[in-house]
């Protein structure tokens, strides 16, 4: 198999859309001031979410800790800025993740490691 075949077989599993946006120095045309916003410079994508919950061997107050791992699957030519904050529709739920690992390129995708988005430091 090639990886033009891979990397559709791997693309049919892509049931999300996602936005990528960064915090970036936009200039007002009008007041000439320049201000912090978030600004879009991605949107409709098709990506994929992969979740994995891990129990932790932790227990606090009584209470086993379970923790949840989200990867995202994603075209591997797009570069997706340290950062950024990642919004993805997928199954009718919309959430809102920054990357929290470095990604892995393949030839076919990339996998990008999420944690939920804080706010923009």
């Amino acid at each position: 198999m090639n990886i033009n075949r891979h990397r559709k077989a791997i693309e049919t599993m892509y049931t999300g859309l996602c936005t990528i946006s960064e915090y970036q120095s936009v200039r007002d045309p009008v007041t000439k001031r320049t201000k912090q916003e978030e600004v879009s410079v991605l949107s409709g994508q098709a990506c994929h979410l992969s979740f994995k919950t891990i129990p932790a061997a932790n227990q606090r107050d009584n209470a086993t800790t379970i923790a949840q791992t989200t990867k995202l699957f994603i075209a591997p030519e797009l570069e997706i800025k340290a950062g950024s904050k990642i919004t993805v529709t997928q199954n009718g739920v919309t959430t809102s993740y920054s990357q929290s690992g470095l990604p892995a390129v393949y030839p076919t995708h990339q996998e990008i490691s999420l944690k939920l988005f804080e706010g923009w430091a």
